[in-house]
């Protein structure tokens, strides 16, 4: 095998570093704490894609949703280029693996929707075909949502991120609800879109090997109340090859960290 490309995309202006700082976190149920993180240390570069894995119910959609700003830490702190995060902002967004489309608007309005509760349009609409284009969507704009496939409904919802031109995109099992072949072309197209616009990507997964064909860098934790027990640098150029022997061997690694036998 040749020498490897750099993995990394040329990193937009607006890209956020993202740091988690002794961050620990619980919710109370039936009036009693659950512990769900526990002193997570995390950063992450402007502009790198970083994948999140561990056992189900660990926190890890918990750690998401705190980066977004949707609630505070019990302990630690979450910082956006070393600025505390303490609310909702539109340069940190949320992708879900529900793409959640209006059924009732079309793609384009549906696009719009961040825009729109902003106070951005009419001024900022041509950011709405700039969004479309980045997704490949243009000709479906005054499509409605039941005339849409799985993978082109989470395309919309990649639009309605993306006209917001986030510095942080974060994505909780975003193709987990796909056909197994909309799948990897979403997975395609996401790469695409990260290496073209530039912006830093957390994703929760479950899928080991999406979690190496996408990310940079695989972060595992552990079962509740959850801790980072290793990580894992994915120095492969773009497209990857699932039956590169290198990430073979990190799968076999990874499996064995999430206490999977694989053989």
């Amino acid at each position: 095998m040749g020498a490897l490309q750099s993995p990394s995309p040329a990193r937009q202006q607006g890209a956020l570093a993202l740091e988690f700082r002794g961050v620990s976190h619980a919710y109370d149920i039936a009036g009693h704490p659950l512990d769900v993180l526990a002193d997570i240390d995390l950063k992450l570069a402007p502009g790198e894609f970083v994948a999140l894995l561990g056992p189900s119910g660990c926190g890890k959609s918990t750690l998401l949703r705190l980066a977004a700003g949707l609630e505070p830490p019990r302990s630690g702190s979450l910082l956006e280029d070393e600025r505390p995060i303490v609310a909702p902002d539109p340069s940190r967004l949320l992708v879900f693996q529900d793409p959640t489309l209006f059924p009732w608007r079309t793609v384009r309005r549906n696009v719009a929707t961040g825009l729109e509760a902003r106070g951005l349009l009419p001024a900022e609409a041509p950011r709405i075909d700039k969004a479309l284009s980045l997704v490949r969507l243009e000709a479906f704009a005054d499509a409605y949502p039941r005339q849409l496939s799985g993978g082109m409904a989470q395309r919309v919802a990649l639009a309605r991120a993306l006209v917001n031109d986030p510095g942080l995109l974060l994505l909780d099992e975003p193709f987990g609800k796909l056909d197994s072949l909309t799948r990897l072309a979403m997975q395609t197209e996401f790469v695409r879109l990260w290496r073209s616009v530039g912006f830093t990507a957390l994703l929760v997964t479950h899928d080991v090997e999406e979690a190496l064909l996408l990310a940079e860098r695989i972060v595992v934790l552990s079962d509740r109340p959850a801790r980072i027990v290793s990580e894992f640098p994915v120095d492969r150029a773009y497209p990857r090859n699932r039956a590169d022997p290198h990430l073979v061997a990190l799968r076999r690694q990874i499996l064995a960290e999430l206490g999977v036998d694989n053989g």
